[in-house]
Parts: structure tokens; C-alpha cells; sequence
């Protein structure tokens, strides 16, 4: 049987994040990849030198074809932009009845650069979690959904109770901005956390790596996978990349999306 995934999101001139980075993902864990591009950048590893929204239009138009012909097992979502993409979006999720939407909230790029217009971060409570199977937030992102600071462990377990709330169905809040010495991604259900931990990883290479770990959840869901199993061997897949550095770039550096296949590192 083949599975098909679906990334509405942005386009990375780069080739480490976004649609380039979810479309390799999706090819090295054997499904098959579609896109919706909600807007064109140019950067490369030094930076974002720009962005190009499409209109909402042509958001649609490319969603709509989609679900006349190849409807996905499943979906993520990455950079959206503006309140008015992000509510089209929600929108035709709900009337497809697409029940496994992965949501990566994306609002910076790592070079500093805002990817998320500032209003548009309340349609995204209110259009787009209330729909969202799972919630990839790293930590600033999850502060700026739920107003909250996180410094503690307590802290990322109440923003993720504050996230499911709002209606995400489960939260994954990424331990990458921490100091610890491991990265600890906390998975919250509903009813129970869950933790997965690998060792941390001292690199500038990291370009995409918010936008590979949720294509690796989509992937895995669209393949019948539970959540769980989707977040570890999401974890297992991104660490991997981050391990085996390319070293390509002279800034912020792309992961290696081929690693997987070649040296699983061991996460906990």
C-alpha cells in the first residue's frame, strides 16, 4: 500500500527547511510526498533575505486539487504566515475531514527572522489547534501560544495541558532551547507525559529541524503508527540527522535527511 503525506508550508530556497526538507523526509520513510507552498523565501544558511507570500487563492486552488485526486493519510502544516492562510487552511481541513493534521507552529526562523505575522498567531489558536492531531511548539513558540514562560520542567508540562486545551488533541513540546545535557522532548496525550531523550548535540547545524521532526510524525501516522511511536522515531530520525553533520553552508547548516537509513542513534 502506499501512503500519502501532505506539507502546506513554505519554500526554502536552501533546501533545509520547509517544503524541501518535509518532501526529503517524507522520501527516505517510503511515503509518498505532496505540497501546497504558502509562500517563497530566499535564504540560505546565513539567513531569510526574503519573503514571498502566495495568495490565498492559490492556497486553496492547490489544496482543493489535492483533495480531488489524492487525498493524504495524513498532513503537516509548517510556515503559514498570515491569519488569513492560516484560517483558509483550517478551513478546508475541517470540510476534508483530514483527521491526522500534524501542526508546526512556525514563527522564526533561526537566524531571527519572523515567519509568522504577529496577528496572525490568535488564528492560530483559534482555526488551527482546535483541529491539530499533534502539536510540534518548540519552547519559544509554545510561550507565545499560551502567554507563558517556561524555564522548568513544570512549566513545559503546564504549557502543554494549556495547549491541549486550546485543542490540540496531543502536544509535543521540543527540548532543543534548553542548556540540559540531554534533549528532552515531552509528549503530553491528554492523560499522560512522555518523555524522549538523546544526548545533546554540540553543532550550528541545525537548519529545518522543527520542519523534519513534524514531516517524520506525518509520515509515520499517515503509515498507521500511534503518536508515540511516531514522536520516537521522529526523535531518532532527527537526532540522527543533527549527528551526522554535512557541513554544508557558512552559517546555520542544513541536517543530513539521509542519515536515518544509514546510522540510527539510540534515543531513550
Amino acid at each position: 500500500m502506499t501512503y500519502k503525506t501532505l506539507t502546506i508550508a513554505g519554500s526554502d530556497s536552501g533546501g533545509g527547511a520547509g517544503i524541501q526538507a518535509d518532501l526529503k523526509t517524507f522520501q527516505e520513510l517510503g511515503v509518498y510526498g505532496m505540497s501546497v507552498i504558502t509562500a517563497v523565501t530566499a535564504q540560505n544558511t546565513l539567513g531569510v533575505q526574503g519573503v514571498y507570500p502566495m495568495s490565498v487563492e492559490a492556497i486553496e486552488e492547490q489544496i482543493n486539487s489535492i483533495a480531488a485526486d489524492l487525498a493524504p493519510d495524513a498532513l503537516k502544516t509548517g510556515m503559514l504566515f498570515s491569519a488569513a492562510i492560516i484560517k483558509k487552511v483550517g478551513d478546508l481541513v475541517e470540510a476534508n475531514s483530514w483527521n491526522k493534521l500534524v501542526v508546526d507552529p512556525v514563527m522564526i526562523a533561526k537566524g531571527g527572522s519572523r515567519l509568522l505575522q504577529e496577528e496572525a498567531v490568535e488564528a492560530m489558536k483559534e482555526h488551527l489547534l482546535p483541529r491539530a492531531y499533534v502539536i510540534t511548539p518548540n519552547i519559544p513558540e509554545a510561550e507565545v501560544l499560551t502567554g507563558m514562560k517556561i524555564e522548568m520542567e513544570e512549566d513545559r508540562k503546564g504549557a502543554a495541558e494549556a495547549l491541549y486545551q486550546l485543542g490540540a488533541m496531543n502536544v509535543v513540546i521540543k527540548g532543543g532551547h534548553t542548556e540540559d545535557d540531554d534533549a528532552v522532548d515531552l509528549l503530553y496525550d491528554g492523560e499522560e507525559f512522555h518523555e524522549f531523550k538523546s544526548p545533546r548535540i554540540k553543532t550550528d547545524h541545525t537548519h529545518g529541524t522543527g520542519c523534519t521532526f513534524a514531516a517524520v510524525i506525518t509520515a509515520e501516522l499517515a503509515k498507521g503508527y500511534s503518536v508515540k511511536e511516531a514522536v520516537h522515531t521522529a526523535k531518532k530520525f532527527i537526532t540522527t540527522a543533527i549527528y551526522n553533520e554535512l557541513k554544508i553552508g557558512s552559517g546555520n547548516g542544513p541536517t543530513n535527511h539521509w542519515a536515518y537509513k544509514r546510522q540510527g542513534v539510540e534515543v531513550k
